[in-house]
């Protein structure tokens, strides 16, 4: 049975940097990060890109789920609202696949400072840090196994998940 593992949390939570280290530890696999779907200039975010980047989502996970070179298949992405994730979990073929959909909370302190260093390396844009402040409460209110990222590392978070896999 293949394995689609769905890392969500806010923006600056570490969700690209544990999938990388999950990445290796699931091998063989496929990941696909959602912000990659949104990589665009102008960055605009209407209700038609939302579809879009949603529609490529939904296709690139769907074809990683049915390739037999792939045993786990990994997706991250904010995805604050449990209906998001439903939404993409409803328009795949899941016959055979077993799902997990983990979020990494952060105290907003952490997230200050994960974000602060991203602002400063250029990686980021001030305002993100508001955003992301703003959504922490929806994470919680999540029907999703939570992991807590605080005095963790990325490779720590990504063996916990491992486990929580069954191996």
């Amino acid at each position: 049975m293949k394995r689609l593992v769905i890392v969500n949390g806010t923006m600056g939570a570490g969700k690209t940097t544990v999938c990388r280290e999950l990445k290796r530890l699931a091998a063989p696999c496929a990941f696909l990060d959602g912000d990659w779907c949104w990589d665009m200039e102008p960055f605009v975010v209407t209700e038609e890109t939302k579809a879009l980047v949603q529609d490529n989502i939904v296709h690139t996970l769907g074809g990683f789920l049915a390739c037999p070179a792939f045993e786990t298949v990994i997706f991250c992405w904010v995805l604050h609202r449990q209906e998001i994730i439903d939404g993409l979990l409803a328009r795949l073929d899941l016959r055979d696949v077993q799902a997990w959909v983990f979020t990494l909370m952060v105290t907003p302190e952490a997230l200050r400072c994960h974000i602060k260093k991203d602002i400063a390396a250029g990686l980021r844009t001030p305002d993100v840090l508001e955003r992301s402040l703003e959504r922490l409460a929806l994470y919680e209110a999540m029907g999703t196994e939570k992991l807590f990222v605080q005095g963790r590392t990325p490779a720590e978070l990504a063996r916990e998940i491992m486990d929580r896999l069954g191996g």
